[in-house]
């Protein structure tokens, strides 16, 4: 993944009536108006769906990725295997929260080293993980340090996502910035809110978003990508680019 020009991620809820055929519309908008890769989560939809959309991407060619919600990452690298995807996400990748356990990391690296292993016997490369620090819904327990949870984190995820307190709130710059002053070089991954309006300063400071409810009427994650949204972040992001 090329993070230098600031990949715009777009995230695929699995909602409707009909999963599949909602979602390949979707990915058809996406994909024409110039979106770089897709997420595929469980968000609305159920496992069985990602895996079903999944099966029909096997030709798609931007990058490809899924989260497996809540934060099931063996079952993400098994599937992100399984499909030639580029990348998963996760929820966390280190810190510990008030509504569940932290991760095991012994059981994390053993999972990461075999499907490792097995894209360097197949000569593939490695599946890249986008991992959340303190995110949105997951409360840090009392006396959680943000430095120590981002440093651990960077040392388990390619990149870092930071995200405001919901789906589709904005993420405040001023902790955009804080990841950054942390992070270093690291990439960092703007993962919920990010609208036309903050897309320069914003991208500014990270180096790519993962974009949803955004490209949907009023934000309301059950409706469908509407083109003229994603058309009109996209000119956004092309100014950014283009250094303008």
């Amino acid at each position: 993944m090329n993070f230098k020009n600031k990949p715009i991620l777009g995230m695929i809820h699995l909602a409707g009536d009909d999963v599949l055929k909602r979602a390949l519309e979707e990915i058809q908008i996406l994909e024409e108006e110039g979106v770089d890769g897709l997420i595929i989560e469980n968000y609305h939809g159920k496992i069985e769906d990602v895996d079903l959309v999944l099966f029909h991407l096997q030709n798609f060619k931007g990058l490809l990725g899924l989260n497996i919600l809540p934060n099931d990452y063996e079952l993400a690298l098994k599937l992100a295997e399984e499909y030639n995807a580029d990348f998963i996400q996760l929820d966390y990748v280190a810190g510990t929260y008030n509504r569940t356990t932290s991760i095991d990391e012994q059981h994390f690296l053993s999972v990461r080293r075999k499907f490792l292993q097995e894209r360097k016997d197949s000569e593939m490369e490695e599946i890249i993980i986008l991992g959340g620090i303190h995110p949105k819904y997951y409360i840090p327990v009392t006396n959680s340090i943000l430095k120590d949870d981002i440093e651990i984190g960077m040392k388990r995820a390619e990149a870092i996502v930071v995200t405001g307190e919901g789906t589709g709130k904005e993420t405040p710059i001023e902790k955009i910035k804080e990841f950054r002053s942390i992070m270093g070089e690291h990439p960092l991954i703007v993962g919920a809110g990010l609208t036309p309006l903050t897309v320069q300063q914003q991208l500014s400071v990270a180096d790519g978003a993962i974009v949803g409810s955004t490209f949907k009427p009023h934000g309301i994650t059950t409706q469908k990508i509407q083109r003229s949204l994603v058309k009109e972040f996209m000119d956004e992001v092309k100014k950014v680019r283009n250094g303008i």
